[in-house]
This record gives structure tokens, sequence and C-alpha cells, in this order.
């Protein structure tokens, strides 16, 4: 099997611009080029090796997304060692559960969260050997600049093999536990292949990530990448000059985010009459993306610009793609009829197929399994990007892997359809569908009907009761929060409501609505709705 490091698309971009800056972080007025990043993740490999982190050894990295950490990733990569990457704002106790699930011999971690290891330690209990990034307390171990210090800058990184593990990334929980997906360096340089090549990415263009998985896939492409001052896991919060200034500073020409990010950026910028030309490429996703966020851009960037919404997730990225003007001049009707959102094609390398829905694990592929076109199924894909398995997760695995002749389907969790035109259309996540005495309701295609009201921000399906005698409740969050509707407000907006329900064949069944003061979201993105806590809560209602 061919050698693979993802490391390596680090030496190459070096070897081809080394003076070329490759992470810039304006408000710390500091930057690295990619010779440097090169030289200095040698150098931490070199040091980390001689602490005796070896290959295959799984490595927890708890440090803030930066200059350090994208180092410290590739110093990880060129080592061997597996990095376990967690998103910092999943909790304590889901934090705790993702590292106990993970086994890590080795942590580099910052001071808090060493002190945190000597409180919990029974998460902790397999921790071997310590980096601190910072200052060292009160525990036992190394210090970054220690291990940088006694390491070499010529150092060679391990060989590893293409389907030799690379690292471990927890899922967002946002819809049940985190589960750890264990990723491949031959899946990470597929991937990496397939971003340059479905989206026209070029070397050299300089990029803004407000998601840290792809700071690190903009280095290896060869894209400049420039940090955004933010609280990364509240992307809706931004700050959106600490968005704007960057992006017109360094003609910012690509961009990552969630669509609540760009939703305030948007607004912003139509507030205050901001346009971006510089910005050719959007790569927006993480939750379905709204038809009118996707106009807003008409006003803000140049009209040859791409706004994308690719469809994946951490255990599959990318699956679909699709522009924005394909959907705002063809889709975008069809999906505020009820009809799911359409997330694009296959990109290519990618085998999609809709099967039968069933919450039952199907251990092999078989005739029968797979949906004619225009019908509403589960999601599954194959493809050398998409990963084979979780660590050390075998329920996860029997419930979300299908095994095939020559290869393993992924089952996304997701629901969807394939048009005539093999685009797909998703239509929520299975575990959210609401299955009543009489039908099985979809949570995009029931919650278009009623986003459509002026007043409402966004609505979200959920079932009370047992499955199959669920009751469909739909629960509103307002656009406008004050001043509060009175009761006769109230009344009357809930009745019209009701109305635009009862016109479409698959909402007329609805009889229940509720208000709920700001809905529950995901930390990752800010965009996914957390239907089981607003389930919970319908339920008490």
């Amino acid at each position: 099997m061919k050698v693979k490091n993802i490391a390596a698309t680090l030496e190459q971009v070096a070897r081809n611009t080394p003076n070329a800056p490759a992470i810039i972080v304006p408000w710390q007025n500091h930057s690295v080029s990619f010779e440097e990043l090169h030289t200095e993740s040698n150098r931490l490999a070199s040091g980390l090796s001689r602490l005796g982190i070896a290959k295959g050894n799984r490595v927890l990295l708890l440090v803030p997304f930066g200059i350090e950490f994208i180092t410290l990733t590739y110093a990880l990569f060129k080592t061997g060692a597996v990095p376990v990457l967690i998103d910092p704002g999943l909790g304590r106790k889901n934090t705790l559960q993702c590292i106990e699930q993970a086994i890590p011999s080795g942590m580099i971690a910052i001071p808090l969260a060493h002190a945190a290891r000597k409180v919990f330690t029974q998460a902790f209990r397999s921790v071997e050997t310590c980096v601190t990034v910072g200052r060292r307390w009160f525990w036992g171990g190394k210090t970054l600049e220690q291990v940088k210090k006694s390491g070499s800058a010529d150092f060679h990184p391990v060989a590893t093999e293409a389907n030799d593990a690379a690292a471990i990334l927890f899922t967002s929980g946002s819809t049940g536990p985190s589960k750890g997906v264990l990723y491949t360096h031959g899946m990470f340089a597929k991937q990496v292949e397939i971003l340059k090549s479905s989206f026209g990415i070029q070397s050299g263009e300089k990029d803004l990530p407000t998601f840290p998985l792809f700071g690190l896939f903009s280095t290896s492409m060869g894209l400049t990448c420039v940090l955004p001052e933010m609280d990364f896991t509240r992307p809706a919060k931004v700050d959106p000059e600490k968005i704007i200034r960057p992006i017109q500073d360094y003609e910012i020409s690509n961009s990552f985010g969630s669509p609540a990010l760009w939703n305030t950026v948007s607004q912003y910028c139509l507030e205050k009459n901001i346009r971006l030309p510089s910005l050719k490429r959007i790569l927006m996703a993480g939750a379905p993306v709204p038809g009118p966020l996707l106009k807003r851009f008409d006003r803000i960037l140049d009209d040859q610009a791409k706004i994308y919404t690719p469809y994946g997730a951490t255990e599959a990225l990318p699956v679909a793609s699709i522009d924005r003007k394909e959907i705002l001049n063809e889709t975008w009707t069809q999906t505020e009829e009820g009809r799911g959102i359409c997330v694009g094609r296959s990109v290519p390398g990618i085998q999609l197929k809709i099967i039968k829905i069933t919450d039952d694990p199907i251990p092999a592929w078989k005739e029968g399994l797979q949906l004619e076109q225009g019908k509403i199924g589960e999601i599954v894909v194959a493809g050398e990007w998409v990963t084979q398995t979780y660590f050390d997760h075998d329920d996860a695995n029997r419930l979300a892997k299908i095994v095939d002749a020559n290869r393993i389907w992924h089952r996304m969790g997701d629901l969807g359809w394939l048009d005539d035109k093999e685009r797909l259309w998703f239509c929520g996540r299975k575990s959210h569908r609401v299955i009543s005495e009489t039908e099985t309701l979809f949570t995009i295609p029931c919650e278009a009907i009623f986003n459509l009201h002026p007043k409402v921000k966004r609505s979200a399906l959920v079932g009370v009761g047992k499955m199959g005698q669920q009751q469909p409740v739909i629960v509103v969050e307002l656009e406008n929060k004050s001043p509060a509707l009175t009761s006769v407000e109230r009344e009357a907006f809930i009745k019209e409501l009701a109305d635009s329900g009862a016109l479409h064949s698959h909402t007329k069944g609805i009889k229940h609505f509720l208000i709920h003061p700001e809905f529950p979201v995901d930390i990752r993105h800010n965009a996914k709705i957390f239907r089981e806590k607003l389930a919970l809560w319908a339920e008490k209602k």
C-alpha cells in the first residue's frame, strides 16, 4: 500500500512557497510562514518523540485554536501519533466522557485542562505523558518550551500507510452522545484533494476559517490562514467587525462558516452598507441554510462569487454540494412548499443511495434496501474519505455501518430523497421524525411551512408521547421577542399557524403550537436545533 502521511502536504507547500504566510493572527500582530510552520512542527515532533510519544499513541490535544494548535497537530501527525480532538464547548460532563472513551496515553494541554486532570482522575487515568502549553503548576511532565528546545528541525516524519490512524475527531453531540470518529492518513489526504477540486480552491489564496478543522485544511491546501478573533464555540455571537475587518484588510478570497455566523455578519453588512468584493467563495455548512440568508449576499458579494452549501458530517465530508444561485433560481420555492432542502449533487468519488427507514442495525447490504427515486428514506454513502469506524464504540458501529462486498456504507442518520436531476434533498434527522398513529412526519418539510410566517424566526417539529402514538407539536421562536405577545395576539398568531398548516397535506394533522423564548442549538455551529431538548420542554407544557 502506498505510504502516506497527511503532514506531507505541509512539507510540499513549504517547499513550493517557503516564505508565503501560512498563518496570520492579526489581533496578535503575529504570523508564521509555511517554512516556519514546517520547521517548528518538525522541532516539536522531534521533541515529542524523545519524550516517548510514538506511532499509534493517542494524544489528547486541549489547546485553543491558533498557531500552537495547528503546529502541534502537524507535529503529532509527523510522529505518527493520533491526536484526539474534542470541541471545547461540549461541557464538562460530555468532554470527560469523550476523554474516557478515547483512552489517551498522552496529553498536550493548557494549564486549566491539566488542573482538571488532577481533579477528574477517572477520565484521565490512561494518561502517562503530559505536556503543558504555558506555565506548569503543581503537576509533572514537560512544558511545550522544554519539548521544543529538546527537538531538532531536521526530523523526518514517521512512515505511515494510507489506512493508518491519523486522528480521532469527536462529533458535536447534537443528536446524542459524542462519538470518536477514526480518520486515517489516506482519508485526510483524499479529503484535501477533493475539497480543492470540488470547490476550485487554489494554493496562494487567503482563507478565513471560522471552524478549527478548516484551519488545518487551509494550510494543507496551501492557503494563507487568517485567524479571526472570535469564540469558536459561539459563532452566532461573533462580533461582525472582527470578521469583516480581516476580510477587507487581507483581501480574503475564501471562508468557511456556519449559517448562524453568516446570518450575523450579513445582517450587519446590510445595515452598514458594507460590501466584501474580495470574497470569491464561501462554504456555508453545519445546518440547513435558509434561502433568504443566501439572497442577502446579492448586495454583499460580487456577482461571480460563489456560495456553496456542502452537505456532510464528521464521518463523511463533503458528500454533496450546490451553489446558492441554483438554490435561489431552482430549488428554494420547492423548499418553501415543504419538499425538503436541496443540498445538491454528490461530489465526485462519493456513492450515495437512499434506503428504507429503520432504526435497527443493518449488518450487511442486501437487495431490496434501496428505494426508488423520489421516495424519502435514509441517506447512506461510501467513498475513500468516508470514515469506516468509530473508535472503540461497537454499538455505534452496528447502527451506522453496513458491510458490502468491497465497501462499507455509512448511514448518515439523515433522511432525504433524490430528484430526477440526481440532486439530494435533505428532510431532517432520522431520530427527529415524528410517528403518530396515522402518519410519519419529517422535520424540514413540516417546518418550512411555518417558517414562512413573518413573525417566525424558526420552527421545530417535535413529538410528544410514545413513538408510534406521538402528538406532533410545532415549537416556534419569534423573530422579534419584544414586546411580548399579549394573550389575544398569541391566540391569533397560533390560529394563523394552524391555518397555514391546514393548507398542506403533510402539515394539516398538526394541531399543537408552542412559543419558545430561544431555541437550544449545537455548540459547533450554533445552527442545529436541539429538538430533543425542545421535545422534553414541549412535553412539560
